[in-house]
């Protein structure tokens, strides 16, 4: 069996390898070999990790090129060159042309670590325990990243989740005709709200793992208001959906906002572990060593970084190709919805970020696990697993998201026709 020694001894905490059984064996760009020989398109990307795709060969070239000339590999925080090259790129290629002034801070190489991070540093900086996040928000897995995820999940008992935090209603949570921004002014302004004050407040400006669900671009301008108002940070976690995601390289661009944190991760590390937290420069008040972490200075993520950077971001073509493709998933998708009006909901999204709900999340995973079996990689969102996502890497083709859609659409019509498959 090739899975047996996975079954036998990998714990049971283990997840994709349910949802894709097989043993992988290489990856391009944006499709997938396992050990047989059988081939995967990916809608994917390494839950959003992999936007410039697997074995990347500019990337891949730079640090091979790096290793073989014994670059430095851990490093904590100290200087090096590959830290410094990053700096410039994303000094000069990223913050500067858009007009943001940001301090970088590097974590551990994870995203959570970003965001426990920027919790701290807020709760530091004003002076004030209490945190406000949105409902069907997803931040991480360590506990200051769940208590301000919206799964009651992950607020059992047993996880021993801290307090002082608050979930409120995200832009359409109660439906389009309330005005979860008025809701939010409200209770703020109100003495006898028994809402404290927060430090921060934090969101994907598009809620990915949630359910695809994206922000109005004046949603967003009322909510920096409502923090420069009360004089609340605004924490945007771009963990998933920055990096490129949007169209833009920040999720936030499209809504012309300056947020006072950002946490990146994911693929800011052209496909290898890095996380960072941008900080507006006032709020740079750590103690030398405060927040650490011995994997803050992962070089060969730098270098891949950089090489990202300097090939995609130099100029907006690279933006531009990305836009042109998202029309193209928003229309597969929309197909899709018209063709099976009768299982769908409706489909949300923006950018290269797509999802189409379905009204029985009985079926989701079976048309997922039929698509896999036909060849495509794909995974659901949603707080019932609903919603089937589309996330794959920025570089994916438009001949492969158009062979991906027909598998979908092919998966759909088989699970459909023998839904106890």
């Amino acid at each position: 069996m090739p899975l047996e020694i996975f079954n036998k001894y990998e714990s049971e905490v283990r997840g994709y390898i349910r949802s894709f059984p097989t043993i992988f064996d290489k990856a391009k760009m944006a499709e997938i070999w396992d050990e047989s020989g059988k081939r995967y398109i990916d809608f994917f990307a390494g839950a959003g990790a992999l936007n410039y795709g697997h074995n990347n060969p500019k990337i891949n070239e730079a640090i091979v090129t790096y290793l073989n000339n014994d670059g430095i590999g851990h490093a904590l925080d100290m200087g090096t060159i590959a830290k410094r090259n990053f700096l410039e790129s994303f000094v000069y290629k990223i913050l500067k042309p858009r007009d943001l002034d940001y301090k970088l801070q590097f974590v551990g190489p994870t995203g959570t670590n970003a965001i426990e991070s920027a919790l701290k540093i807020a709760r530091k900086v004003k002076g004030r325990k209490q945190i406000m996040s949105f409902t069907n928000g997803f931040h991480g897995m360590s506990l200051g990243s769940l208590s301000i995820t919206g799964n009651s999940y992950y607020h059992d008992d047993s996880y021993g989740v801290p307090g002082y935090t608050t979930q409120i209603p995200f832009h359409d949570y109660l439906g389009d005709k309330v005005d979860t921004i008025a809701y939010l002014r409200k209770i703020l302004g109100d003495d006898s709200s028994g809402t404290d004050l927060p430090a921060a407040i934090v969101l994907e400006t598009i809620q990915a793992e949630g359910g695809i669900n994206v922000a109005g671009e004046q949603w967003l301008r009322d909510l920096r208001q409502i923090c420069d108002d009360f004089d609340i940070l605004m924490i945007v976690d771009d963990i998933q959906v920055g990096n490129g995601r949007s169209g833009d390289f920040f999720s936030f661009e499209r809504a012309g906002i300056k947020p006072d944190i950002v946490t990146l991760s994911k693929s800011i590390g052209g496909g290898l572990p890095m996380a960072m937290v941008l900080l507006k420069p006032e709020l740079d008040k750590w103690s030398p060593g405060e927040h650490s972490g011995t994997f803050r200075g992962f070089n060969p993520a730098f270098v891949a970084a950089t090489v990202a950077i300097d090939t995609y971001w130099s100029d907006d073509t690279f933006s531009k190709e990305i836009k042109v493709k998202a029309k193209l998933v928003e229309k597969r998708m929309n197909d899709l919805a018209l063709r099976f009006s009768e299982q769908v909901n409706e489909v949300r999204g923006y950018g290269m970020i797509w999802g189409v709900e379905f009204k029985d999340p009985e079926i989701t995973s079976a048309i997922c696990s039929q698509a896999f079996e036909d060849g495509l990689i794909i995974e659901t969102a949603g707080a019932s697993d609903d919603v089937i996502k589309f996330l794959g890497s920025l570089i994916i083709t438009e001949e492969l998201i158009n062979e991906g859609f027909d598998i979908l659409e092919s998966a759909i019509e088989k699970v459909l026709k023998n839904p106890t498959k």
